[in-house]
């Protein structure tokens, strides 16, 4: 077999420490706390931010003081990035037993197994699949090779990490005096509702008289949001406004005015409850269809990843060759599959009540996480994990069940439950994949030991599928999944799938009507039809302030531009930027999980209802306060970035 030519950095005859106590303990510390936060983010704005960056920072200062070795770190984050993967999966497909009706509750055990089965595949699948694409392919892995880097200059010095815990502690301060469950002083947003003046339409021979309204709101005032948009970029964050507009400012407007009956009973209430129950489902309608014309487009690196994939399946390398090209055996591996396919059998006779579906169900999960699992590794080494479509795959794997689901007769909540079981397994599984593709690659360049980083992955698996199901569940107790504060997007689409094909229950008309509104989008070659739908589904609050996160980052390289900084300032000043941003949704979300602990802990400690009531202020929270923050991150996000480019204590990576 022809290998390309590996130099890594750290050379394969070297014997360095790697998977140790102190390494494995702190990726998985790192797994629980980044899992949690990505949670709360990604059922607020319905994307996830990738740990790996993050995660690399935090590892290099954490690992210092204890002399650890850059082996040592590259695992602590290869295993810390398992939690944001994991959580990812979770939180498109978990929620979804809740909007759906089949849990009245989020269900621990069930939460835990559906992420540790599905996590645990995902990696197997991966060890299966490393040589070929890490190894053999020909992919330029974008993110690892960045990720790299900033490993090999942190070991100069240069790790970021006071920038990312500095972010964080502002943030999450920032968070206790807005969130209702803290000190609440500061406003999120404001709104107001604007009625329009009555008009005369004649139809029919008829003249009717027509009014309506439109329900405007101020950006949400959260440093994480802004954050997102700072990462994405200006271009996905005003796709994403695209949406919010459409749905918002035309869609809900259209639907006051076009229905009379709403003329005397016109408010804020009724244009939320229109865009709940009638703009949100025709939102879901448009997400159908851009999910299948996301995997279209990439149709022929799916076929070619999946054909190298299955072509060397199993093809390792001669024996004794370095430690850099050592697996976990494929024997073993394969016994792990097969043992991980029978606690799937279980997991879906519990949910389906049938023997047969769950049959079925478990040889659909195998073959399609295993196919997922390799186009997901494809696509991260062809265009990153940040754009890794797992929820267009997850889709896919939805409806083949949904529909085996109606031809063996399970079309009861037993059938929605099984179909969302085998939703949330391939999820987590392709997830995993991707992440833990991406992360291969980084070790790979690194010379970090492959069998080492599995079993490190493995760990963090383990470890994040048992503890992240306590921070989904209080915050579905206290924000409650499916509403304004936590929309859960990705999910609402998985439980309306589920339950209209299952049991007949979708409200057809307006999915229809969503479905050509994301024809019209292809036909006009619209950048990103899903991210507009997914514009549509959030609270307006929401997607204003990642367009607003988008604006700084345009600032930004305006003034980059302006000032005519060097290829390695401007990705100093935009990894900084990165990383700063990375420690607002990290601090904002970590104080949200942590304040929703604290009020399911009021049942139990009276005296924290006491503590607070102490705490909470009399007065009605403020919206000037909030305004402070975009002075703040402007100031932190452009003018802090400039300042510092040509500084030495920011790793960067190399301009390509």
């Amino acid at each position: 077999m022809d290998q390309k030519p590996l130099n890594p950095y750290v050379p394969a005859s070297t014997n360095m420490a790697e998977l140790t106590p102190k390494a494995v303990i702190l990726g998985v510390l790192m797994a629980v706390v980044l899992g949690a936060a990505n949670a709360y983010l990604g059922m607020k704005a319905g994307l996830t931010v990738a740990a790996t960056f993050p995660a690399a920072v935090v590892a290099m200062a954490a690992l210092r003081p204890f002399k650890g070795t850059i082996l040592e770190e590259n695992l602590a984050r290869t295993t810390a990035s398992v939690g944001e993967a994991l959580v990812a999966g979770a939180i498109f497909t978990i929620p979804a037993f809740v909007i759906s009706g089949a849990w009245d509750e989020l269900q621990y055990w069930e939460s835990t197994a559906i992420m540790m089965i599905g996590g645990l595949l995902g990696v197997l699948f991966i060890i299966i699949l490393r040589r070929t694409l890490v190894v053999e392919a020909d992919l330029p892995f974008p993110e690892s090779v960045a990720a790299a880097e900033i490993v090999k200059a942190g070991q100069g010095g240069q790790t970021g990490a006071a920038y990312v815990f500095g972010a964080m502690g502002l943030a999450g301060l920032w968070e206790l005096f807005k969130n209702s469950n803290g000190i609440h002083v500061i406003a999120d947003s404001a709104h107001r509702f604007v009625t329009f003046g009555r008009s005369t339409i004649e139809i029919a021979q008829e003249r009717i008289e027509y009014t309506g309204g439109m329900l405007l709101a101020t950006p949400a005032a959260s440093p994480a949001l802004m954050g997102v948009g700072f990462i994405v970029g200006m271009r996905v964050s005003a796709v994403l406004f695209a949406g919010a507009v459409l749905g918002w400012l035309l869609l809900v407007p259209l639907a006051l005015f076009l229905n009379p009956a709403f003329a005397d009973s016109l408010s804020g209430d009724l244009a939320t409850q229109v865009w709940s129950r009638q703009i949100r489902p025709l939102a879901v309608g448009t997400m159908i269809v851009a999910a299948f014309y996301t995997l279209y487009n990439l149709r022929q690196s799916l076929v070619t990843g999946i054909r190298k994939a299955l072509a060397k399946v199993g093809v390792t390398g001669p024996e004794g060759v370095d430690r850099t090209q050592v697996d976990l055996d494929f024997r073993g591996v394969a016994v792990a599959i097969g043992v991980m396919a029978v606690a799937t059998f279980g997991l879906y006779w519990y949910f389906a009540q049938s023997i047969a579906g769950a049959l079925l169900l478990t040889a659909v999960m195998v073959v399609l996480g295993f196919l997922f699992a390799a186009v997901a590794g494809y696509l991260v080494g062809l265009i990153g994990s940040s754009n890794n479509p797992i929820s267009g795959l997850t889709l896919s794997a939805l409806l083949i069940a949904a529909i085996l689901m109606v031809v063996i007769g399970v079309t009861d909540v037993h059938g929605v439950a099984a179909v969302l079981g085998v939703a949330g397994v391939v999820c987590c599984a392709a997830g995993i994949a991707g992440d833990m593709m991406q992360d291969l690659k980084v070790g790979h360049i690194l010379g970090g030991t492959p069998w080492r980083m599995q079993v490190g992955e493995m760990f963090g698996v383990v470890a994040a599928a048992a503890v992240l199901a306590f921070p989904l569940m209080a915050l579905h107790r206290v924000y409650t999944i499916g509403s304004p504060e936590l929309p859960a997007p990705q999910a609402g689409l998985m439980a309306l799938m589920a339950r209209g094909i299952v049991e007949g229950a979708m409200a057809w008309p307006l999915v229809i009507v969503g479905m050509f509104l994301a024809l019209g989008l292809i036909l006009i070659k619209s950048p990103s039809p899903m991210l507009v739908a997914v514009g549509m589904y959030l609270p307006f609050e929401s997607t204003a302030a990642i367009f607003m996160g988008g604006l700084i980052r345009w600032l930004l390289e305006a003034r980059l531009a302006r000032r005519k900084a060097s290829p390695e300032e401007k990705v100093r000043a935009e990894n900084m930027g990165t990383l700063l941003s990375s420690g607002f949704i990290a601090g904002e979300s970590l104080m949200a999980v942590i304040l929703a602990f604290l009020v399911l802990g009021e049942d139990f400690f009276p005296f924290l209802v006491r503590m607070r009531a102490a705490v909470t202020p009399s007065w009605e929270p403020s919206f000037f306060l909030s305004l402070l923050v975009y002075p703040a991150l402007v100031y932190l996000l452009v003018f802090l970035p400039l300042k510092k480019m040509r500084e030495s204590g920011l790793p960067s990576v190399k301009a390509e």
